[in-house]
């Protein structure tokens, strides 16, 4: 062994030798300091105890308040102050305008109840977004040991108060106190609060500059079918600058965390959101969301929680803390109205979806809705109005769809001349050569297929989320929002459910004749692929969409049932007026004898395919 090998062995004991009496020390001041806490905790719980029996003399009234606190909850706190507040009794005060009616309590200073005026759930009893009992907000604040606000009540400050306005504080010993001050604007859905931390500079330790927040709402169901509910309720949060909230939920229980900044967060129920707000960001955030079973016996659809930490600046004797809420519909127009992005929480789909349903969509609706109180009547004139702006490019799909059915004929002779597998590509190069002949695009149909199929989508996620919807009835439908129902069965089927919607029922049917009515035109021959994509197109779309709307909205149901309707209506049209057989047979005469004419992609392509037969016979020569 060398010397640097001994010298390195005898640093690394000494190192060793240090380590462990370091941390022999520390362990003993570590015992030392937890024996003097548990001291003090057990004079405090005297000192508690001695209070609480003094109050007990002076309030017998309130001995069966304080019998439901908890003994460890009742009295923990070096200041005398706050151990009152523990077991003072708990108030309620109400603030009101035209739109909500809420309630708080001085048990945390928080709201306990919100009610939502100007609608009613699905039963016509009284809407409560917040139900009495099933919210808890609490801040949490080390001052200088950690103090949860829901543990006490607050001093209802009846002189700074009124009916818009709630202030309510928690006094300490040293005359500070923390405050929490509600203000509801007229005619809105929004609550201003501001929590102050005010006299507390010498209780809140010099390192502590942020404040935490617990949010936890169960959310009741408030609408007629629990899956399409379940489905468009969610847990949203908003990033600052960012383009959209992300979300977790849509029926599926879940939870994140991140450690950056937040702007807002919501718990969106299909039509109603429960939103906080920190104009100057939370700095992280958790949040997770819980959906109850359908049969839970408190008729509630999810519990959401948001555990939130904001910051503030240390060191001064009054700080500020700003936030807001809302409480109301998710109504676009109203959400905008904000200016915080709010009206990002219904879901109307991706960019272009998305677009075409805020610029088109939604302002055609409103303005049909200014004039015309029936909602059924509305869908149907933009139905027709979507039809009619579509049509110069479904025209080419439908002509050349009565085309290729004239060609029927034809069609056949060829699957008689061709009747072999292995002479499928001559078929299909004859195929082409007759609609080239007769001067027919079989691709022609696939333009406005692409074109009306984001205005399909865009009508699939309007209708479900749209509030305007929400209980308006129209022919046997009492709800267009909800799925509407002629027949329960008392018992659920699997995909099915438990009950039997018309109007879905209605639009399989109008896609069964639609299907029906172009299927003559489509020649399947002994191609096992073609006869698949028929029987596809003629049962089994028209029975998929069935299970898939019979639980969805009616309005989306009635919407594409005159759809297909107006579509049946534009087709029989052309195939009547505009597509003329002895035109297509008189190209097909003409065309006798006569190459087919090609386009240049064709052209290009035959051209490939020549050099590459060469390229193959050059390398079978060189064998």
């Amino acid at each position: 062994m060398d010397r640097n090998s001994i010298i390195g062995f005898v640093l690394i004991g000494l190192i060793m030798i240090g380590f462990f009496t370091f941390q022999s020390r520390q362990y003993k001041k570590q015992l030392a300091v937890q024996a003097q806490i548990d001291s003090i905790n057990a004079v405090e719980r005297a000192r508690a105890d001695s209070a609480r029996a003094a109050y007990l003399l002076e309030h017998p009234e309130d001995t069966v308040q304080l019998a439901e606190v908890p003994a460890a909850a009742a009295a923990v706190y070096s200041d005398s102050l706050l151990n009152a507040a523990v077991i003072a009794q708990e108030q309620f005060v109400t603030i009101e305008n035209s739109r909500i009616s809420a309630v708080f309590t001085t048990r945390g200073g928080q709201p306990y109840s919100v009610q939502i005026k100007d609608y009613l759930r699905y039963d016509k009893s009284p809407l409560y977004l917040v139900e009495g009992g099933k919210s808890q907000l609490g801040f949490v604040l080390f001052a200088p040991t950690a103090v949860d606000t829901r543990k006490f009540n607050f001093e209802y400050v009846a002189a700074e108060s009124s009916d818009s306005v709630v202030v309510m504080r928690l006094p300490f010993s040293n005359g500070g106190y923390i405050e929490q001050k509600y203000t509801l604007a007229a005619d809105s859905y929004s609550i201003d609060e501001v929590v102050s931390l005010v006299g507390m500079k010498d209780l809140i330790p010099r390192n502590v500059s942020s404040i935490d927040l617990d949010f936890n709402l169960t959310v009741p169901r408030l609408e007629k079918g629990y899956k399409n509910e379940t489905q468009y309720s969610r847990l949203n949060y908003y990033f600052p600058e960012d383009k959209k909230p992300e979300n977790i939920g849509n029926g599926r229980s879940g939870s994140k965390r991140f450690d950056h900044k937040i702007e807002w967060f919501a718990f969106q129920q299909q039509f109603f959101s429960a939103i906080m707000r920190a104009p100057e960001n939370f700095v992280s955030g958790e949040f997770s969301v819980n959906y109850l079973p359908e049969e839970d016996p408190s008729h509630d659809l999810m519990q959401c929680s948001a555990s939130m930490r904001a910051d503030f600046t240390p060191g001064t004797d009054s700080i500020r803390i700003p936030f807001e809420f809302y409480f109301g519909p998710n109504h676009f127009g109203t959400l905008k109205s904000y200016d915080h992005k709010y009206e990002k929480v219904i879901p109307l789909g991706g960019w272009l979806v998305g677009w075409f349903t805020r610029f088109v969509i939604i302002p055609l609706f409103d303005w049909l809705h200014r004039f015309i109180s029936n909602f059924g009547l509305i869908i149907l004139l933009m139905t027709i109005f979507i039809k009619i702006v579509v049509l110069p490019f479904a025209y080419k799909s439908y002509s050349s769809s009565a085309a290729m059915q004239i060609l029927k004929p034809e069609l056949d002779k060829l699957n008689e001349k061709y009747p072999k597998q292995e002479d499928a590509m001559k078929k299909q190069q004859a195929t082409m050569d007759l609609y080239r002949k007769a001067g027919i695009s079989p691709m022609g149909g696939c333009l406005p297929m692409f074109l009306q199929f984001p205005i399909l989508w865009a009508m699939f996620r309007f209708f479900p989320a749209s509030i305007e919807l929400r209980q308006q009835s129209f022919l046997w439908a009492d709800d267009l929002s909800a799925y509407d129902s002629i027949l329960d069965f008392g018992f659920r089927i699997p995909l099915l459910g438990d009950h039997l919607s018309l109007f879905a029922l209605l639009m399989a049917v109008s896609m069964w004749f639609y299907s029906k009515i172009l299927t003559p035109s489509q020649t399947t021959g002994n191609d096992p692929n073609a006869q698949m994509m028929r029987f596809m197109s003629l049962w089994m779309m028209p029975i998929m969409m069935f299970f898939i709307c019979n639980n969805l909205s009616a309005g989306l149901s009635y919407y594409y049932l005159l759809s297909n309707l107006i579509t049946m209506a534009e087709t029989f049209v052309i195939r009547k007026w505009f597509v003329k057989p002895e035109k297509i047979y008189a190209r097909l005469k003409a065309a006798e004898g006569k190459p087919a004419p090609k386009s240049k992609w064709q052209q290009r392509l035959e051209e490939a395919q020549k050099m590459q037969r060469q390229m193959e016979q050059q390398k079978s020569r060189r064998r």
